[in-house]
């Protein structure tokens, strides 16, 4: 079991930045990457971002040179780093890892608006 606590969400004007934060507990030891992804309504959830247990990352296009996601080990935290924010990226954010199953965070509303 594998357990995925968001924190870091709120209101934004564009331009502005916020850093997401995931905090894992349970078998972490198995984790190998870890993902945010985000879904608006009507829409499929969609990955933003994933940093690999090598700290390999791959981003979406649409966020490149805006986000950056890192990992913390010693405290089995992964950030995610959003900057120059734009109405678009508005949606709830979720953190994400794969540990024989999928195991999901409970969300994190982020709205970009003036």
């Amino acid at each position: 079991q594998v357990q995925l606590v968001e924190s870091g969400g709120g209101l934004v004007q564009p331009g502005g930045s916020l850093r997401l934060s995931c905090a894992a507990s349970g078998r972490i030891s198995s984790i190998n990457a870890m993902n945010w992804y985000r879904q608006v309504p009507g829409k499929q959830r969609e990955l933003v971002a994933a940093i690999f247990s090598s700290g390999t990352t791959n981003y979406a296009d649409s966020v490149k040179g805006r986000f950056t996601i890192s990992r913390d080990n010693a405290k089995n935290t992964v950030y995610l780093q959003m900057n120059s924010l734009r109405p678009e990226d508005t949606a709830v954010y979720y953190c994400n890892t794969y540990v024989f199953r999928n195991y999901w965070g409970q969300g994190t509303q982020v709205t970009v608006s003036s």
